[in-house]
């Protein structure tokens, strides 16, 4: 350990923590905390203490005006997939978990991180923009607390690596010397043996340890049909470099390989390896990394393809890679099966987002599946020395690494042994344990879920979690957002076009369907609901929904709900007492799905608002299906539509009823009035207690009738021997919707062709 006294010598300090990163190719984080002038000077002194290039340092600050690197915190995210010496994170402006995850991430091993930050004490009661995002109407920047920023300091304090200097009162609170924990260099990659191998030498020549070039082993499996390989690894442990090559070598083979992943970013590293090696080969015949196309000599070829479209470009390709699986919703994943062969390359705990719905929901799913399953596991880290204090820092204070309880734990949990109560966030705080098993089930909720969620669940007025426990432990979870109570003004600017942050509902009723009145109910919007996999579908979620249902009856005038349509969920929040307000008629450009508005009212204030609501899109339905929503799946459809809790009339004229009749029981034609099967069908589809139609009768209702699909198209879709059989199947479909809603002129209209 250096000796540095209470002289706060920023560059010797940095000159002493550099000297151990180096020898130990970890990293260490630096903290100056005080005025932010005077931040900014020290690093400069950190920066020359270092000894570290001008061109290996970046400055993450909305300053200007440096000599180096410089990038806007909100433009943090463009350091993922490069690596820096030094990083100098200025957190005094437009601070945020995000940027701190996605900075520290950059930092390569023998580097420095540096931050800076007001004095520590002081922090936690400082807003900045992000807490100014925090503030939803009806709430306050006053009504923002600063627990995230109180909770990173403590980790600040106590963890090691972290050397602390208070610029103020001019000491060196920490000086963060740590040579613990520290491990030797990751074994050596191993090359297969030539008669073992499919790809090139060179490819493994690339692989940086054994874990990597084991990983691109298991890749060799996409050569051929029927493969699934699963490479699961921790942020920066290069899956996605393996992926790259293999990607490459198959492509030097001839072979068509398709890539996706959540964005083009994400893809980056996949094709920038792809590139190098197929250089490296002499088999790169144009396009390029930055291109996200490339050719080789041999015809073969990688291309990216957004994850909406994958599945069709993989059907007639001959490998898909999947990057960062994890972050894309289990429907895409699913649909991604339909590729020869694919491989899904997925973060278990990153900085880009933690969501496991692949290995809780998917990987179910895909063993089940007619496919040969690989697996591999990357665990050493590349770009530095396992044991690295700056990795396991941020995975603390990001909770990065949170986990729901294990299994065991929480096997017997029924809706009879659980208890419910409120998680505030000084309840969270307390327990550290109780945080990140409710933080590690909100990870499971969602198919991506960022450090700046930690924040909000600490921090934004607006948020609130309820969950069960058993034993005390937490099985189940929800995150409320409260919505409404807007003021005349605020509603007014929602009409004329503005965006108000965290009120989904109220906007999308306001400015989107036309009703100003919409903002003044106060509602709980139901943002995140997971159940631990290890007791899901045993009731627990349903019996949350109930108790928070009872405790806010008094409180608020309705729950709501929004998220990527699908049956299944569209079913569980039905039977929950759940109704569908609106259908979007745009897709998610991630999940592909649409999505589903969906409310439960607690006072006449909030029935009135949905009533209204779903009266209109009733009466709206219809000409959307036949438009925007044309491609919408008919089960998506047929559960939408099954959840609205509002009557409706079909309102047929005796003669629409003689049509309807005459196609249905007689020789008439549907096309003479299709506007009143239309009525007719919906009026079936939202009926709680139905006539008695087949699943398939009914997805021919929404395919021809609703969504006037072409009849080949139907009858290709649905099986038909021939579009005349599936014209006979829709005329027998209607036999018992005019014996249901009929008239007594249809009856007697009927009798005619009995």
């Amino acid at each position: 350990m250096t000796e540095l006294g209470d002289d706060p010598d920023v560059e010797a300090l940095a000159a002493a923590r550099r000297a151990e990163a180096l020898a130990t190719n970890q990293r260490r984080l630096l903290v100056l905390a005080g005025d932010r002038d005077a931040g900014i000077d020290a690093a400069f002194d950190a920066v020359r203490g270092a000894d570290v290039p001008d061109d290996e340092v970046t400055f993450v600050t909305a300053r200007e005006g440096f000599r180096f690197h410089r990038v806007e915190p909100k433009r943090a995210s463009s350091l993922l997939g490069t690596t820096r010496t030094l990083v100098v994170l200025d957190a005094h402006e437009d601070f945020s978990a995000n940027a701190l995850g996605r900075v520290a991430g950059a930092v390569d091993g023998g580097g420095l991180l540096v931050l800076l930050t007001p004095p520590l004490d002081e922090w936690p009661a400082r807003r900045d923009s992000f807490d100014e995002r925090l503030a939803v109407p009806p709430f306050s920047v006053a009504d923002v607390t600063g627990r995230f920023r109180g909770r990173l300091v403590s980790t600040l304090r106590d963890h090691p690596g972290v050397a602390l200097v208070a610029l103020d009162s001019g000491t060196v609170e920490r000086d963060g010397a740590y040579r613990q924990g520290i491990s030797f260099d990751a074994a050596p990659p191993r090359i297969p043996r030539e008669k073992n191998r499919r790809f090139p030498r060179r490819a493994y020549e690339n692989c940086l340890t054994a874990d990597q070039s084991a990983a691109l082993e298991a890749l060799e499996a996409l050569a051929d049909p029927g493969n699934a390989i699963v490479v699961e690894a921790d942020r920066g442990r290069g899956k996605s470099s393996a992926a790259g090559l293999a990607a490459g070598s198959l492509a030097a083979e001839g072979a068509d390989v398709v890539v996706t992943a959540p964005g083009k970013r994400n893809a980056a590293e996949v094709f920038a390896r792809a590139e190098r090696l197929l250089s490296e080969l002499g088999a790169l015949r144009g396009g390029g990394a930055d291109d996200f196309d490339l050719a080789a000599e041999s015809g073969g070829r990688v291309r990216y393809v957004p994850p909406t479209e994958a599945s069709a470009a993989a059907a007639d390709a001959d490998a898909l890679v999947v990057d960062e699986a994890a972050a894309l919703p289990v429907r895409l994943l699913e649909s991604f099966l339909a590729a020869p062969a694919v491989a899904f390359c997925t973060t278990v705990r990153g900085y880009e987002g933690a969501g496991r719905g692949f290995a809780v929901r998917f990987r179910d799913r895909l063993d089940d599946a007619d496919r040969e399953v690989t697996d591999a596991r990357l665990d050493d880290p590349i770009r530095y020395a396992a044991g690295d204090p700056v990795e396991s820092w941020t995975f603390r204070a990001l909770l990065l690494d949170a986990r729901p309880p294990v299994d065991q734990l929480v096997a017997d949990a029924t809706p009879d042994t659980v208890s419910y109560r409120t998680l505030s966030p000084d309840d969270l705080l307390a327990d550290e344990h109780l945080l990140r098993e409710a933080f590690g089930l909100l990870v499971l909720a969602h198919y991506r879920t960022e450090p700046d969620d930690l924040a909000r669940l600490l921090d934004a007025p607006n948020l609130t979690l309820r969950a069960l426990t058993h034993e005390g432990r937490v099985v189940s979870v929800a995150l409320l957002a409260r919505e409404g109570g807007l003021d005349a003004d605020t509603r007014r600017h929602m009409y004329d076009g503005g965006r108000i942050r965290g009120n989904m509902l109220p906007d999308v009723f306001t400015s989107q369907l036309r009703d100003e009145a919409a903002g003044v109910p106060v509602g709980y919007r139901v943002m995140r609901i997971a159940t631990h996999h290890a007791v899901r579908s045993s009731g627990l979620g349903s019996r949350l929904l109930s108790e928070i249902r009872d405790e806010f009856a008094g409180d608020a005038d309705y729950l709501g709900v929004g998220f990527g349509a699908t049956p299944e969920l569209l079913s569980f929040w039905r039977d929950n007492g759940y109704g569908t307000v609106h259908l979007s008629t745009t897709r998610n450009d991630t999940s592909g799905e649409y999505s589903a508005l969906m409310m439960h009212p607690l006072s006449p204030a909030g029935r009135d608002l949905r009533d209204r609501h779903a009266a209109w899109f009733l009466g709206r339905v219809g000409d959307v299906l036949g438009d925007a929503l044309s491609d919408l799946d008919a089960d998506v459809a047929r559960a939408a539509l099954a959840a609205v809790d509002t009557a409706f009339s079909p309102d047929l004229s005796e003669y629409e009823w003689r049509v309807v009749v005459g196609a249905s029981y007689g020789p008439g034609l549907y096309t003479t009035a299709p506007g009143a099967f239309r009525r007719l069908g919906l009026a079936h589809l939202t009926t709680p207690e139905r006539a008695s139609l087949t699943p398939r009768e009914e997805r021919l209702l929404v395919r021809k009738v609703l969504q006037t699909r072409p009849w080949n198209a139907v009858a290709d879709e649905l099986d038909f021997h021939s579009t005349a059989g599936a014209m006979r199947a829709l005329g027998d479909a209607y036999e018992p919707l005019v014996d249901e809603y009929g008239t007594d002129a249809a009856r007697e209209e009927r009798e005619r062709f009995r």
